[in-house]
């Protein structure tokens, strides 16, 4: 008996040992994944600055930088708790300034805490809000580029606390803090939804509210106002992508080897796919194969297989972002005859493709409890099997309330950024003044040159330019 006891109590102590181990290798998990995360500021910065023209250089790099300090302090003391806080169906009631009950990192029946929606998640607290702070500031800048080079620093300034402490975490709670979508069965692994359309639908109302920059349009054709450099545009697309491979793999909040490597490779898959897609149909559409498409056709890709990453078979994900790379194509140019002006094509390649990528899991995925191979099942509790798989019925229902959830969050974000956007409008204003634009915002927002040693004339350029130019459909690079 007594041999029994040791022999009992060894295999208790190697228990405890190993998820005590797992909780480390967890944490360590999240937060690398979470600096990648973050990272992507960097990216967008690199983007839109080289997509937008010298002369607002700063102001976009400015915009890119302080967004992420104002989404910290939003959403530490707001927003997390409205997101992930216990509440009601439509956004949480406790948890704000990241107080409350919680004894993380104990998960299932055995957490008691204010957090519960995050209660599976075997690691403390403070890793549990890093890296959804990350996904905070991501949905924050992704406004600015669509509103870049007529915005007021002050209006961005304050719609970034606005949309990650407010808009952001209500649409937030209902599908990933035990909101009413979620009790529904709505599914968005990584965010389509939850942060590239609500980053989208934002950019959207801004984008409208502040009217197209001087000299985009005239007579009913859109002339262009190229980016400056294309070099720092394409090194922000490669940190973007790194930057993913943190954002869907990390998603897991959990260091589990065989599920985070497939999510890996089902999202390289859909960026390659994307740019594949987006170069051969711009070479079609256009006549050349346009680099600032391809950029954006990589990037649709990435935003399309965020919500059914881990859902769905890396052939399947190759197939979800080649239609992202296609669809982005012509989202631009709708969005241009539309008259809408977005420099940079956040608002096609974040809403356009958040909402594919939402449609995509009811469509595509594989189903729980399914092998995909050799005892390696993708999701025990996930969507139902995808409708255009062989999903039936349970498929078109998956598919109704994805709809449905893009239909919700869609008018709720957009109500919201109206009334914010509205505000800000009355108090402070969004728009710069007429000189104030055509002498840049570098200098009459913030006093400062990009290049003080290699500064271009570029509207003396752009009107020379314009003369030269065929009477022709230019591809997005020229039209911006």
């Amino acid at each position: 008996m007594p041999g029994a006891m040791a022999q009992l109590l060894d295999t208790a102590q190697l228990d405890a040992i190993k998820q005590e181990f797992q909780v480390v290798a967890n944490t360590l998990w999240v937060i690398f994944t979470a600096c990648l995360v973050f990272f992507m500021n960097a990216g967008f910065a690199m983007l839109e600055s080289g997509f937008c023209r010298q002369k607002n250089t700063v102001n976009i790099l400015t915009k890119n930088l302080i967004v992420f300090a104002l989404s910290t302090i939003a959403f530490w003391s707001i927003g997390f708790g409205l997101m992930f806080g216990d509440g009601n169906p439509m956004f949480g009631t406790s948890g704000f300034f990241l107080g409350g009950a919680d004894n993380s990192p104990s998960t299932g029946v055995a957490y008691q805490g204010t957090y519960n929606s995050l209660a599976s998640a075997a690691i403390p607290l403070q890793a549990k809000f890093f890296f959804q702070l990350v996904f905070a500031g991501t949905a924050a800048t992704i406004v600015s580029g669509a509103v870049a080079e007529r915005v007021k620093f002050v209006a961005f300034f304050l719609f970034s606390l606005f949309l990650a402490g407010i808009c952001y975490p209500i649409s937030g709670h209902w599908i990933w803090g035990g909101g009413w979508l979620q009790k529904l069965g709505f599914w968005d692994f990584a965010g389509s939804t939850v942060v590239h359309s609500v980053g989208g639908w934002a950019s959207l109302v801004g984008a409208v509210l502040l009217g197209p920059r001087i000299g985009k349009y005239k007579n009913g054709e859109s002339l262009a106002l190229p980016g400056h450099n294309l070099t720092t545009a394409t090194l922000g697309c490669f940190i973007l992508w790194l930057g993913w491979f943190g954002f869907n793999p990390g998603s897991t909040l959990k260091a589990d080897p065989t599920i985070i490597t497939h999510i890996l490779l089902a999202t390289n898959m859909a960026a390659a796919m994307g740019g594949i897609a987006a170069t051969l149909t711009s070479w079609w559409y256009f006549g050349k194969p346009d680099l600032s498409v391809i950029i954006n056709g990589i990037l649709s890709g990435l935003v399309g297989i965020t919500a059914s990453c881990r859902f769905v078979t890396i052939g399947w994900a190759g197939f979800i972002g080649l239609v992202a790379g296609v669809v982005v194509v012509f989202a631009v140019d709708f969005f241009d005859k539309l008259e809408i002006d977005d420099p940079v094509g956040a608002i096609s390649v974040h809403l356009v493709g958040g909402i594919w990528g939402t449609l995509a899991v009811a469509l595509f995925s594989l189903g729980p409890n399914v092998n995909l191979n050799a005892n390696f099942i993708l999701y025990q509790e996930g969507p139902a099997r995808g409708l255009l798989v062989g999903g039936g019925f349970a498929g078109l229902r998956q598919l109704f309330v994805q709809l449905l959830g893009i239909a919700a969050v869609s008018l709720v974000t957009t109500i919201l950024s109206w009334l914010a956007w509205s505000w800000i409008a009355a108090v402070v204003g969004l728009r710069v003044s007429f000189d104030a634009e055509v002498k840049g915002l570098d200098i009459s927002e913030h006093g400062l040159r990009a290049y003080n040693d290699f500064y271009i004339e570029q509207d003396a350029i752009q009107k020379s330019l314009l003369r030269s130019l065929p009477n022709k459909r230019m591809p997005p690079s020229r039209m911006r």
